[in-house]
């Protein structure tokens, strides 16, 4: 992959993300785990609640550019749940439902969603930005990227905002150089672990990251 390098800022040499420093506004609440099935901003559906067709599947638009390095299976988890997370999903992103098809990334995001923050960590007791998309990309895409924000802006292929698609990378200065990452999913939104609220899903255009935003980059060929 031909790599592309840009004057930094002064870059972080620390390994994981550095923390926020300071709350942003986030998509999403917790979980009370004595409440049932409630999500993403208490959304609570039932299995009974789409009655559509849909069987998971991983159908991304440019999933034949992604790099090649692992299988692109579904979870071999029952149709029932997948159709719940298409569901629940593609009201978070306010897209039609047949739109949320990779189950694996799906089924990812569910298990770590509100996953603490921990500097240096890489489990769901506690993670940091860098090592949560390297999981992530890992799990929904089947490819190996590095472990630091840092080592991930140098190998991905810088694209500009607005050609931003499912599974590419969104860079911020929270802190000195590049500091954060994220994982675009659409209409603006990433998921990242926070330092202010672990795992959860954000917008791009709140002023927090707005102002903090460096770039984004992309492993698609």
């Amino acid at each position: 992959m031909k790599k592309l390098f840009f004057p930094l800022l002064t870059i972080s040499y620390l390994v994981g993300c550095t923390p926020l420093q300071k709350s942003a506004s986030v998509t999403g609440s917790s979980i009370a785990a004595d409440r049932g099935p409630h999500f993403l901003e208490n959304i609570a559906i039932s299995p009974s609640a789409y009655k559509g067709s849909l069987a998971p599947s991983i159908s991304h638009p440019d999933s034949a550019k992604l790099r090649s390095g692992g299988s692109l299976a579904a979870y071999p988890n029952d149709i029932e749940n997948s159709r719940d997370l298409q569901f629940k999903y593609s009201i978070l992103l306010n897209l039609p439902v047949e739109a949320v098809s990779n189950a694996r990334l799906l089924q990812f995001m569910d298990e770590w969603y509100g996953a603490p923050y921990r500097y240096g960590g890489n489990s769901k007791d506690g993670v940091d930005c860098s090592a949560f998309v390297s999981s992530l990309v890992s799990a929904g895409y089947g490819f190996s990227i590095p472990r630091s924000s840092r080592d991930q802006y140098a190998a991905c292929k810088k694209i500009k905002k607005k050609d931003l698609h499912e599974g590419d990378l969104v860079f911020f200065n929270t802190k000195g150089g590049i500091s954060h990452v994220g994982v675009f999913l659409a209409n603006n939104k990433f998921i990242h672990a926070s330092s202010s609220g672990g795992v959860m899903i954000s917008d791009l255009e709140d002023k927090y990251y707005t102002k903090r935003y460096i770039a984004a980059g992309t492993m698609r060929l």
